[in-house]
């Protein structure tokens, strides 16, 4: 991708390459020119993630040749054709970066159509957290009908939506919250049974319910031992984050027992077939959720491109239930 057209357009940047959220600032950087097999897509909404923060903290930087910009998925139009979009497709895109920004550059294989009734707010929130729960839950996790998931986070992005889509796929959904009231949300979402992490030990719980099949953990720390605990013969832990510690005690025995596996991704640094390959995937199998209303995950707040410093603060703070999106037209 080049940036040498001439034109500028409105972005955010991190003042000083790293820093809290009050160092995001809007600048005027070149509009991106696609390159060969990308499309050119007018930003109309972009996702805020858990990631985007690790990114300005300094600790989670773009792979080669992404943009420095912030923003792993976008929704908008297309404005410069390639593969099998035309001008004026309503699309949505995970990116390897650049989606804070009124215009991006994507591999025409990583888009994906807006299904009809979604606007361009909810489709933005879309691409990183479908994409992830895809790979990692019923990839790598091997989530089938009938089986149980147990996810943590509930009320986070990647959460509300791995309660979905599981429910989507006949399973059954064990989810923690910290607090009553987003356990109370989680029910509201879809799951079969909510834990109160704060007040119940997920683990007794789950054992009580039968166990688990699938455990999404973005915790890791000492939540590794009492997932184990709960795992049914034959279960599998999927890692996508450690916000609890990154380094857990691994007792061998009790996992030859379980005849468990242990495993984990990050989705950023895949190569491009990759991605295309999961984007495809996604399209056959999740997107028919999605047009059917069954995989929506809520928006909880919109700030304007320009608030992005805004938005971050309020993903840190926790409370969001969902999405948290940009507004850049």
């Amino acid at each position: 991708m080049s940036q040498s057209n001439g034109e500028t357009m409105t972005a955010i940047a991190v003042e000083g390459g790293r820093g809290p959220a009050e160092a995001l600032k809007t600048v005027r950087i070149p509009r991106p020119t696609p390159g060969p097999g990308q499309i050119l897509v007018r930003v109309r909404a972009a996702g805020v993630n858990r990631p985007d923060i690790v990114q300005r903290l300094g600790a989670y930087p773009p792979p080669p040749g992404a943009p420095e910009t912030l923003g792993l998925e976008i929704a908008g139009e297309v404005v410069e054709a390639a593969g099998r979009w035309r001008a004026g497709d309503r699309v949505c895109a995970l990116l390897g970066g650049g989606g804070y920004a009124e215009y991006a550059a994507v591999d025409a294989r990583h888009a994906l159509p807006i299904p009809q009734g979604l606007d361009f707010v909810q489709a933005a929130g879309l691409p990183e957290t479908v994409f992830t729960v895809y790979a990692n839950v019923f990839e790598h996790g091997g989530l089938k009908a009938g089986e149980t998931l147990m996810v943590h986070g509930a009320t986070s992005g990647i959460g509300v939506t791995a309660i979905q889509m599981a429910k989507s796929a006949g399973a059954k959904v064990i989810a923690t919250a910290r607090g009553a009231d987003k356990a109370a949300k989680a029910l509201d979402l879809g799951a079969d049974v909510a834990v109160d992490a704060t007040a119940r030990d997920f683990a007794e719980v789950a054992k009580a319910e039968g166990g688990v099949d699938v455990v999404l953990d973005m915790v890791g720390g000492d939540y590794f031992a009492r997932e184990l605990d709960a795992l049914k013969t034959g279960g599998r832990i999927v890692f996508i984050a450690a916000q609890g510690g990154g380094e857990v005690a691994l007792p061998i025995f009790r996992l030859m027992q379980k005849r468990a596996v242990v495993t984990g991704s990050t989705l950023r640094p895949r190569d491009a077939d990759e991605k295309a390959r999961l984007a495809a995937e996604v399209e056959r199998v999740v997107w028919p959720w999605v047009a059917a209303g069954r995989v929506a995950p809520p928006v909880d707040a919109t700030f304007r491109l320009t608030e992005a410093s805004k938005a971050h603060a309020h993903l840190e703070g926790g409370s969001h239930v969902g999405k948290v999106v940009l507004l850049a037209d």
